[in-house]
């Protein structure tokens, strides 16, 4: 389930018109370097004060989480949910993400949802001042609680200074325990809305697709 790294074949007019679709700048490099680029590709980086310019690019949603707790379940359920999802897709999926259009408020917008980089990456392009992404979505599995790479991951959010949304996975197991998830978050200073805390939480099953739609509600709502 894990997003592996590939050489592109993309060709420079699909790598350019992906490029202009999410408004981000294409930058050529060696390989070994893809995973910078992948997440270089997907951030429009520049200092432009042009409030309007910066309303219109799509939020950057990263998913991350511990291994198994359904990180890769959760973007294929939201690819499902997605009616807009054509060409373009195809392209954005071929580097280990995906824009996907949701309404909210009677308006179509679109979310960028990009799979767990790298931590090197993510470390890498934190360090040159770079924003790598404007939410991290921390998926925990409902049955297995708060797990190491868990632990990572909210680290990694909060350095980067980038607000979590968290969604307990899998609430359709026979041992799902949400309450001892939000015990276990809360001892991390994720404290959900539900206990007068800030951090948003949705209980969802991505593979009853359960809670899919109230996720990317609230992440429009973040966003």
């Amino acid at each position: 389930g894990e997003m592996v790294t590939a050489t592109m074949t993309l060709t420079d007019e699909q790598m350019e018109l992906f490029a202009l679709e999410i408004g981000a700048e294409i930058l050529l490099v060696e390989p070994g370097q893809q995973e910078e680029l992948e997440l270089q590709a997907l951030f429009d980086d520049s200092d432009d004060d042009d409030e309007a310019a910066q309303a219109a690019r799509p939020p950057v949603i990263t998913v991350m989480g511990h291994v198994d707790h359904g990180k890769t379940r959760l973007l294929d359920a939201i690819r499902r949910a997605d009616v807009a999802a054509g060409e373009a897709g195809g392209i954005t999926q071929a580097i280990g993400a995906y824009q996907v259009w949701t309404e909210h408020e009677g308006i179509e917008r679109a979310i960028t949802f990009i799979d767990t980089p790298g931590h090197a990456a993510f470390t890498k392009m934190r360090a040159r001042g770079a924003q790598v992404t404007d939410v991290v979505v921390l998926v925990v599995a409902a049955d297995d609680g708060v797990m190491p790479q868990t632990i990572e991951a909210i680290n990694h959010a909060r350095a980067a200074d980038v607000p979590i949304v968290v969604a307990v996975n899998k609430i359709d197991k026979e041992n799902a325990d949400p309450q001892r998830v939000l015990t276990q978050l809360a001892e991390y200073e994720l404290v959900p809305e539900a206990w007068g805390g800030d951090t948003i939480v949705v209980e969802m099953s991505a593979q009853q697709n359960l809670g899919v739609d109230d996720l990317l509600e609230q992440l429009n709502v973040v966003a």
